[in-house]
């Protein structure tokens, strides 16, 4: 499997998985919120934040535009809200500084060439590709010429869309992560065993993207061989905000990064042996 490098971290399949804690717009436009849920993601132990970074001119489609929608802010369209919950360069200048100073890695999945471009200008880590942005042949291919690492989501696609999405990128710095695009997600439609399959049909490392409620989900993944895991995080579930439903409040992100930690531990290598605390009881019950 190839290796990719992503901040100080090499990910390959073979070491501790990669866990980012999606802050995404849960931070409902608010930079003390934000520091707040990073406070969080270095507290648990998370190797990395994300953000999520849009143009709403360019993402929002037209006939959505200036529909009317109830917001923390008012009764307002949803072009206005949009930019209601995006950061711009101020904001990034101090998540840049603060992480840094917390010495956390982030990054952003941007959903349009100009966010791309935006990000770059922080050195960010690696890119995530979104995955309502999979088939964008135009937004992966300048990804890929940024080249850093690349997060390819693979929710609501096809085998052969993977497929394609996957050509146009440079495999020595591309990780796929399977994910179901449902916000929360059901336990029957996680699909986890997609781990594998894109493990053996790909030679690049495979994540996971879960938009579940619940750890135990997560903590399977990683059983199954992930290399890299993204959960949503928030505050409180209860915020308002389309994501919150489906994030780790603080006290289950602390016990998923405990337990990933632990079964990592107890996966081994799969190489039989008798280990020293064995020989004793193997002395004593063992019959001759």
């Amino acid at each position: 499997m190839v290796q990719i490098k992503i901040g100080s971290k090499i990910i390959d399949g073979n070491r501790p998985a990669y866990i980012i804690a999606e802050i995404g717009i849960n931070h409902n436009g608010e930079l003390g919120v934000a520091k707040s849920l990073i406070d969080l993601a270095v507290l648990a132990g998370c190797d990395a934040v994300k953000f999520q970074k849009r143009t709403p001119d360019i993402c929002v489609p037209e006939d959505q535009k200036q529909k009317m929608r109830e917001t923390p802010w008012g009764y307002i369209s949803y072009l206005e809200y949009r930019y209601h919950v995006e950061f711009g360069e101020e904001e990034y200048l101090e998540i840049n500084r603060y992480c840094k100073e917390k010495g956390i890695d982030w990054l952003a999945s941007c959903w349009d060439i100009p966010s791309v471009d935006f990000i770059g200008r922080f050195n960010p880590v690696a890119y995530k590709v979104p995955s309502a942005c999979l088939t964008d042949n135009t937004l992966l291919e300048h990804i890929n010429k940024t080249g850093r690492p690349v997060i390819l989501s693979t929710g609501m696609s096809t085998m052969e869309e993977i497929e394609h999405a996957v050509s146009l990128i440079d495999h020595n710095r591309l990780i796929i992560t399977h994910t179901t695009s449902t916000y929360p997600c059901p336990a029957r439609e996680l699909n986890l065993l997609m781990i594998r399959t894109l493990m053996e049909r790909f030679s690049c490392p495979v994540g996971y993207s879960g938009h579940e409620t619940g750890l135990q989900t997560t903590i399977a993944a990683v059983a199954l061989g992930a290399s890299l895991v993204e959960r949503h995080i928030t505050l409180d579930r209860a915020m308002w905000g389309s994501d919150q439903a489906a994030s780790v409040e603080p006290g289950g992100l602390i016990r998923l990064v405990r337990d990933i930690r632990v079964i990592e531990q107890a996966m081994g290598d799969g190489v039989k042996r008798v280990f020293e605390s064995e020989i004793p009881i193997r002395e004593k019950l063992r019959c001759k």
